[in-house]
């Protein structure tokens, strides 16, 4: 096969999956997490049924694949808000777009899905698990490499090692979730940071 006939058959199918997890996006936002079916998905993608079972055996399969996008968008995020900030404010900016990305989750009408515990039954056995565990574990380095930056520049307390004040941040920054505005969320940030700030 021809190498451009094969990249152009390579995009198309790219094409068509993405189609897929947005239509499933859709008609979950629409009829909830339990009333998705491959029939619907497959008409709101604008493809047959048996074409949508070419990329995914079931309703699961898609969920997971859904969510592993999402996930890898949001990291790729948060690698982006720390490339672009200057060296002293890019553990703040992560934190931020982190709680930030936590609020607007909580308030989208797709946020069953985006909470592993609530689609585990539903995904686990497509590697699901696998994913959300390699990505929660990408965030911890994350977080340790920047708070151990920190750490050397004397901003950061010593006293904790910086993986575990990481996963402080990740549990306390949850709290997102429950929040009003934008706002309230620095104001979160803010005290996050207070609470790992060395004291002089």
């Amino acid at each position: 096969m021809p190498r451009l006939w094969s990249e152009t058959i390579e995009t198309h199918r790219h094409a068509v999956r993405d189609a897929a997890l947005d239509a499933a996006a859709e008609v979950i936002a629409r009829r909830g997490l339990a009333s998705a079916t491959m029939s619907e998905i497959a008409e709101t993608t604008g493809i047959g049924r048996a074409t949508l079972y070419k990329y995914f055996p079931d309703v699961e399969s898609v969920i997971a694949a859904w969510h592993e996008r999402q996930v890898s968008r949001h990291l790729a995020e948060l690698e982006d808000a720390s490339d672009r900030a200057q060296p002293s404010r890019r553990l703040e900016a992560v934190l931020e777009v982190y709680a930030l990305h936590h609020r607007e989750r909580a308030d989208s009408a797709l946020a069953p899905m985006l909470h592993p515990e609530r689609v585990h039954h539903r995904s686990s056995s497509h590697g699901h698990d696998g994913h959300v565990d390699s990505a929660h574990q990408h965030l911890i380095d994350l977080f340790t490499k920047l708070i151990g930056e920190r750490v050397q520049a004397g901003v950061v307390r010593d006293d904790i090692p910086p993986r575990e004040l990481a996963n402080y941040c990740l549990h306390a920054l949850s709290a997102a979730a429950t929040l009003e505005s934008s706002a309230a969320v620095h104001r979160l940030c803010t005290v996050v940071l207070a609470g790992i700030t060395r004291r002089h």
